[in-house]
């Protein structure tokens, strides 16, 4: 992506591109932005301008550009506080941010396996970014460095970087993307020249989402709707919206199999389940299924308007609340929260789901 194609934000394009073509480039900018609204893409962009390289800079692996972003434990990377530093995580952010420089900050989360948990950008991190930035460029023009949500830096953090961004080294940028200015420590935001990254209009997140995502024009607008100008928020409306077509198919087919009693493609859904690409999306599966069967059990008892069915569902779940029996919604519920935990605990999926649906088949 270049400055040139980017959609959106078109006064900071133009400022951006100003830098670049004057050769006047601010040692420290920070970039505030609405979740999901485009600030590490332009920032992306305006670096591949910069350093003539807009390959490598969008595959972020120019060895001049280097990325900071706040961290912790987690299920993918388990080190020493004190040794916990960005680049152990670099190959999620890469491949997240690779595919999609609008992801959401949940979603960072999520690549890095640090969901749920207090993320900081610690001592070791500042100390990672000092012993970048006095070192000579590689390649022998600019060094960049790119803090991801400097609002998440402790004092001990900021201060440990204070001289480096208010003095780096000759042709070092540092570009910050915040979400939350207010939030970064004085000492740190008084030093950078600040761009505001405004929310997109709904034809821009439009474009965005057919032009650079492939997305079909209709869906795209429905989802640009409520996305209040964030491409991140309107990809994972886009994306939540796939997965539960595909979750409705999965469950629909279980439940046929159970109300036909056969067993035979009882397995082939066992099989299908396992085949799911994560324990996310397994576990995604089993909160859909127990939340679908609380809808059957709603409808079981006669509470048709406390149920909001999607037209997929209109069509099924109808006939398999007068199939099934009214034990079958709780019990198979029951059945679905402990697949959850097992999955929690690392079971080999094949067997667990193996298990789950000829529990679920036992108590039809």
């Amino acid at each position: 992506m270049t400055l040139d194609s980017f959609i959106g934000n078109q006064d900071a394009v133009k400022a951006l591109e100003g830098m670049v073509s004057t050769g006047r480039i601010p040692h420290a900018m920070m970039l505030y932005e609405n979740d999901g609204c485009g600030a590490l893409a332009l920032a992306l962009a305006f670096l591949g301008e910069l350093f003539h390289d807009e390959h490598r800079v969008g595959a972020m692996i120019h060895p001049d550009i280097h990325f900071v972003y706040p961290v912790a434990n987690g299920t993918k990377v388990n080190e020493k506080v004190e040794s916990l530093r960005s680049i152990l995580f670099l190959r999620y952010w890469r491949e997240l941010m690779a595919a999609n420089p609008y992801a959401l900050a949940n979603e960072v989360d999520a690549a890095f396996g640090i969901q749920g948990k207090l993320t900081a950008i610690n001592n070791s991190q500042a100390k990672e970014i000092l012993e970048t930035v006095y070192l000579s460029p590689v390649e022998g023009g600019y060094k960049a460095v790119v803090v991801y949500l400097p609002e998440k830096m402790n004092a001990s953090s900021a201060n440990r970087l204070l001289k480096a961004v208010e003095e780096p080294p000759e042709k070092t940028v540092f570009i910050m993307v915040t979400h939350a200015p207010e939030k970064v420590l004085q000492t740190i935001s008084s030093r950078c020249q600040a761009l505001r990254v405004h929310p997109l209009s709904k034809e821009d997140v439009v474009r965005v989402l057919t032009e650079q995502f492939g997305k079909d024009e209709q869906l795209a607008r429905e989802a640009a709707e409520s996305a209040g100008g964030s491409v991140g928020t309107a990809l994972r409306t886009l994306t939540d919206n796939e997965a539960s077509k595909s979750q409705d198919e999965l469950f629909i087919n279980m439940m046929n199999s159970l109300s036909g009693k056969d067993l035979s493609s009882l397995l082939e859904c066992a099989d299908s389940l396992a085949a799911l690409p994560s324990r996310e999306s397994q576990k995604a599966f089993c909160r859909y299924a127990g939340e679908s069967l609380r809808k059957i059990f709603l409808l079981q008892q006669g509470l048709e308007n406390l149920v909001n069915l999607t037209d997929g569902q209109k069509g099924t779940f109808p006939s398999f609340a007068r199939k099934m029996k009214k034990s079958f919604p709780r019990l198979a519920m029951g059945c679905l929260d402990k697949a959850q935990m097992m999955l929690d605990r690392n079971v080999n999926q094949k067997i667990l789901f193996y298990d789950l649906v000829g529990q679920m088949f036992s108590v039809i």
